[in-house]
């Protein structure tokens, strides 16, 4: 602890810190300059993985300053332009599907999965490999490659969807509170883990329907392309086929069992190098650095892209989350340029605030009264996220697309019990009218209160309600019918009006470029993203945390974010049924 050896310690982390933004700095400068592949060249699809709608093209966005790696994800919308501009490159010879573990969404995957059946009919093989377990999500999209091979030791998880439903009520319960609940619409499962301990009749025959329309949708393709009949792939569903992996491939899930030195052999005849030569393997990272020859840079016609994914809040909002305020400022900018000829805006989002939804829907129809509006619906375009596709032209969804959920609640959290009981604190409140200290969380609501929120829900249905038949041209009695909070698949939601036309981003946005009578144009991409050094300032503080609380609980994450999300369900919200994971 010598004054020198301090002195030696301060000295060593500036010098640290200054080389470490140096370094950062020439990442930065670097992060956008073109770059060439070589002939031979087969193109990575990391499958398996968190595939955000939107590729974040800032340098710094993989940069995990707790950990020191450097980790970029590509979003959909850089491995679809990548998938294109590959099948007219002559340098790449085809696409290796590395499969992983988590999922992506079955309309992310669902989306990728017709880009690369494009990139084969273009006259490219594709190949996809696991070493370790081949999820269902990841099965779905293999079976558009010529050839699967799972590692001797793998197994190819093929089941039949599970939908999954946590309830709160108990452990509620046990920590002292109750959760008081106002909704409207019989099928608003939202509230359904706060105030019951299993599902409602209701709520079990709609996760059925849609989880089936969901499988439905997988199944065929997956019988279209293995050539085996959809009720034999039942079958081998029902018996758990896959988990062996000799059994797999007799019942021809699978093409071959090999290690990947084996696969690393069948790339290199694949795209003609030799066995003695190393494999030109190029990243999606590294290949959306390669220049499109058939990119479009047009300043008089523009389309704008505007992602929204996650939940809907009041504010600003952050890169996570759609901010109400922020989101409409975007596209009044929007409709406000004359170069910007349509909007598509493409909604990944379970809904929340319904007010902050009611604030972008209301810049959506300003907009669509000038331009074609057009969204594009992603995993979820549910409630919240349904609500601000209302007013659309056009509505494009696909066909495993989690949509509806047309109904909305109230919750008030009532913890008196928590503070006396629990904790020994009590409260006295000297109010100066009779309602004064309404809502609150230290006592039970009494009946006045509660046809107070009853009025405040039914108005924002009804408000909702009418939003929807206006929008989508139909009476406000069908849209009822067809609401109650209940949720429906893309496929469905066409078929009962919800949704025009089954498609994902890149036929919505030729959908927009029709609607606006343009054959010529380029894309500007909203949210506009955060210059690099207020994102690495950004990660010494919330990212870190975020690193930290991961590295402890691994997958049990998700469970901590539900949690973190629980606390903002307060007021009235427009959101989907619990937290919906199908797999």
């Amino acid at each position: 602890g010598s004054p020198t050896c301090t002195v030696t310690y301060i000295v060593t982390s500036i010098l640290f810190f200054i080389v470490m933004i140096a370094s950062l700095t020439a990442i930065i400068a670097s992060g956008d300059k073109p770059t060439s592949i070589s002939d031979n060249s087969i193109l990575i699809l990391k499958a398996g993985v968190t595939i955000p709608d939107r590729g974040n093209q800032n340098p710094l966005s993989g940069i995990d300053l707790f950990n020191m790696t450097f980790t970029p994800a590509p979003g959909l919308n850089e491995i679809l332009q990548n998938i294109e501009k590959a099948s007219a490159d002559r340098k790449i010879k085809g696409i290796l599907i590395e499969n992983g573990l988590l999922p992506s969404g079955w309309a992310t995957t669902c989306e990728i999965r017709k880009a690369l059946e494009k990139f084969r009919m273009d006259g490219k093989f594709i190949i996809s490999y696991s070493d370790y377990v081949l999820t269902q999500q990841c099965y779905y999209l293999s079976t558009v490659a010529n050839k699967i091979y799972i590692n001797p030791g793998a197994m190819v998880d093929f089941k039949g969807l599970s939908s999954e439903v946590m309830f709160y009520k108990k452990a509620l319960e046990k920590i002292g509170v109750e959760v008081q609940v106002t909704r409207h619409g019989k099928f608003k499962g939202a509230v359904e883990p706060f105030i019951l301990d299993k599902l409602s009749e209701e709520n079990k025959a709609q996760i059925k329907d849609y989880a089936g329309s969901i499988w439905e949708h997988v199944i065929e393709s997956i019988s279209e392309s293995r050539n085996i009949p959809v009720y034999q792939l039942n079958v081998l569903a029902d018996n758990l086929t896959g988990t062996i992996a000799t059994n797999a491939l007799d019942n021809k899930l699978v093409d071959g069992l090999m290690f990947r030195d084996a696969l690393i052999d069948t790339l290199k005849t694949l795209s003609g190098i030799s066995t003695a030569k190393d494999l030109n393997l190029v990243s999606m990272t590294k290949y959306s650095k390669v220049p499109n020859p058939n990119k479009i840079v047009s300043v008089k016609t523009r389309i704008a892209v505007v992602y929204a994914s996650g939940t809907i809040v009041t504010g600003k909002g952050n890169e996570n989350n759609i901010g109400g305020n922020d989101y409409a400022e975007v596209i009044r900018k929007e409709r406000l340029d004359t170069s910007i000829k349509a909007i598509v805006l493409r909604v990944n989002s379970p809904g929340g605030s319904a007010i902050a939804s009611d604030i972008i829907w209301r810049e959506l129809e300003l907009a669509a009264k000038v331009k074609p509006v057009v969204i594009s619906m992603g995993n979820y375009a549910a409630s919240g996220g349904y609500f601000i596709s209302a007013p659309a032209t056009k509505i494009y969804a696909d066909p495993t697309t989690i949509s509806g959920s047309i109904g909305v609640f109230g919750l008030i959290p009532n913890a008196g019990k928590l503070l006396e009981q629990k904790l020994g604190l009590s409260t006295e409140i000297v109010n100066t009218n009779k309602n004064s200290d309404f809502p609150s969380i230290f006592r039970p609501m009494n009946i006045y209160e509660k046809e107070v929120m009853q009025m405040s829900v039914e108005k924002v249905y009804s408000d909702f309600v009418g939003k929807v038949a206006s929008g989508r041209k139909m009476t406000v009695e069908s849209v009822d019918s067809i609401g109650q909070g209940r949720v429906w698949s893309g496929t469905s939601a066409q078929k009962i009006g919800l949704v025009d036309e089954i498609g994902g981003l890149k036929d919505a946005i030729k959908g927009a470029a029709n609607l606006a009578g343009v054959d010529i144009y380029s894309i500007r991409e909203l949210p506009v993203i955060e210059d690099p050094y207020t994102r690495l300032l950004s990660q010494f503080g919330g990212e870190i945390r975020m690193n930290i609380i991961k590295r402890e609980l691994g997958e049990s994450v998700k469970y901590y974010n539900m949690v973190q999300e629980i606390k903002d369900l307060s007021g009235i919200q427009a959101r989907l049924p619990y937290f919906i994971e199908i797999h």
